[in-house]
């Protein structure tokens, strides 16, 4: 199963935990569509990076979601030409979504030119250790680069050329501490970059070392959540979902920590249908949202 459709079917299943919520929450995130179809994050303006939250957040919650409107703003972009790293793997991921969404809409002789272009840029951002990197030519990869790309090389069906390459520049990543960090050299692990390390190293066939698991458990917060690092203060909810989510691919159960990050998670809970992103954040957007049905999934 892809990396999208395992985030998918995990944030998918908070509707259990939500019930009379999931309405609130489907609303909130309609009302960051823009009039020209994409969504925005904090800022007013629409993203392709928040368009993702925004079309999977409505997909998990089986909530209508308004193709017309997405498809036009996506078809804006035509082949990601211009685009950043990020966001051409962006691009991939709401194609790749609306693709699922309504079956054939990508059909024909312009989207096999679409996804071949990204395809073809894609090699561009990798690093000279086999890894990947927002920036072309960089000598080491970062995880989470890595990460975005065997995801967007999923989402397109395309093939991810040398795998094992791949392996290596994650392993290279690897802190002394048990945790995976961004660069090399770190003394520290950091909680999002350890999580997609075990996903994508799980999705590739490679065995994950079990002291990563309980590294991740260690940044476990006495009153609920994860740090994003073993210094951080306050738990946080991006550093909750996405460590409940590797702990998940690594056949490790929550229940040591499932009725503290519950508790955590429903404090970040807002009327307005949303979540915020940690207790001293006072905006909404549809990132955390998702995120915090990412750790609901997960915790229900």
């Amino acid at each position: 199963m892809s990396l999208r459709l395992q985030m998918l079917r995990a944030a998918a299943r908070a509707r259990n935990r939500l019930l009379d919520r999931t309405g609130r929450v489907a609303e909130f995130l309609r009302s960051r569509l823009n009039p020209d179809g994409g969504f925005r994050g904090r800022a007013a303006s629409s993203d392709l990076y928040y368009t993702v939250f925004g079309m999977a957040g409505l997909v998990a919650l089986k909530a209508p979601l308004p193709l017309p409107d997405v498809r036009r703003y996506l078809d804006g972009f035509a082949t990601g030409d211009g685009l950043d790293f990020v966001h051409l793997t962006c691009l991939a991921r709401c194609r790749a979504i609306l693709t699922r969404r309504r079956p054939g809409v990508l059909a024909g002789r312009r989207a096999v030119q679409i996804r071949r272009a990204i395809l073809d840029r894609l090699p561009t951002f990798r690093a000279a250790d086999g890894g990947f990197h927002a920036i072309p030519g960089a000598a080491t990869g970062t995880v989470y680069a890595s990460f975005l790309a065997h995801g967007a090389y999923e989402d397109l069906g395309g093939k991810l050329p040398d795998p094992g390459g791949l392996v290596r520049s994650i392993e290279s990543l690897a802190t002394p501490d048990g945790g995976y960090a961004n660069q090399q050299g770190q003394a520290a692990g950091i909680t999002t970059a350890t999580a997609a390390a075990v996903v994508v190293l799980r999705e590739l066939g490679t065995a994950v070392r079990p002291e990563v698991g309980r590294w991740l458990l260690a940044r476990a917060h006495p009153e609920g959540g994860f740090h994003a690092t073993p210094a951080a203060s306050l738990p946080d909810l991006l550093s909750t979902a996405t460590a409940l989510h590797a702990l998940a691919a690594l056949g490790v159960p929550p229940d040591a920590v499932r009725g503290p990050c519950l508790d955590f998670v429903e404090s970040l809970w807002s009327p307005e249908g949303a979540f915020r992103g940690h207790w001293l954040d006072e905006q909404l957007d549809g990132e955390y949202t998702w995120y915090g049905l990412v750790a609901l999934g997960h915790l229900g």
